[in-house]
């Protein structure tokens, strides 16, 4: 019985590396992060992944009580966030570059409660909600598993890793949160401007006329069929912030 009971903590130890590192990065990663994933879903989804991942590796056995123990867990959890917030960065981008829009159409007070994103703008909301469906397309929902399935191989459990180069290159990336939102808002930004020039003028030339009667509705009217002449080269936008993203992760793993 005794023999039994230490291969059944054996057996434990040697699972729980694998599962500490994946439920990290369902913690950060974009979509299973969300308010909608229950904490049940999220704990059921690292354990089906662990599951799947345990036989193709020879797992150490470390004692998670000890010190080394808590540094390898603290390194996993390090690992798994680093990733996640990778693809999460991409998500940040489309959340601000939408914020910007909603800001130049006068949108910017019609912020909605969303159970999944919080206090965002419903321009935000419409383009994360297009860029999941662009995530799909691409098949990232199976890249980002095989990723996480050879980040085992080549950041093995209980070797040594560099935390700082890894966190260098997660904070150069998350650059991409501006840089990616100027990209997505620019043109729209800049349309809206010169339209809101416009309306100066016109309130100049007139100036009985109410703009605050005129110049929300033509700017909200103006803004939407904007947006419905963009969107092409918003959705090219999308696709590109997200292939920059699996390059940057596969960076992270030591992949690229």
């Amino acid at each position: 019985m005794e023999v039994l009971v230490s291969e059944v903590i054996d057996y434990f130890y040697r699972l729980l590396w694998p599962m500490v590192r994946v439920s990290s990065f369902l913690l950060a990663a974009p979509f299973f992060s969300l308010r909608a994933v229950t904490v049940r879903i999220r704990v059921l989804l690292a354990a089906i992944l662990t599951w799947f991942v345990f036989p193709l590796a020879d797992w150490p056995t470390v004692d998670p009580i000890t010190a080394l123990g808590l540094k390898e867990m603290v390194v996993q959890v390090f690992i798994g966030v680093c990733m996640g917030l990778t693809l999460q960065i991409v998500n940040a981008a489309l959340i601000v570059g939408g914020q910007s829009i909603s800001t130049s159409m006068g949108l910017s007070m019609a912020n909605m409660i969303d159970a999944n994103m919080g206090n965002v703008p419903v321009i935000s909301q419409f383009i994360v909600v297009c860029s999941t469906l662009i995530f799909l397309g691409l098949g990232g929902h199976t890249i980002i598993i095989s990723l996480l399935l050879e980040s085992f191989r080549l950041l093995p459990i209980g070797d040594l890793i560099e935390i700082r180069a890894l966190a260098v290159l997660v904070i150069k990336w998350s650059s991409m949160i501006f840089v990616g939102a100027v990209l997505l808002a620019m043109p729209m930004m800049a349309s809206l401007l010169l339209i809101n020039m416009g309306l100066g003028v016109i309130t100049r030339a007139a100036p009985a006329l109410n703009i605050f009667a005129v110049g929300f509705p033509a700017m909200i009217l103006a803004g939407m069929l904007l947006l419905m002449m963009s969107m092409p080269s918003i959705g090219f936008r999308i696709t590109w912030l997200w292939k920059q993203a699996f390059d940057v992760l596969g960076q992270v793993i030591g992949v690229i």
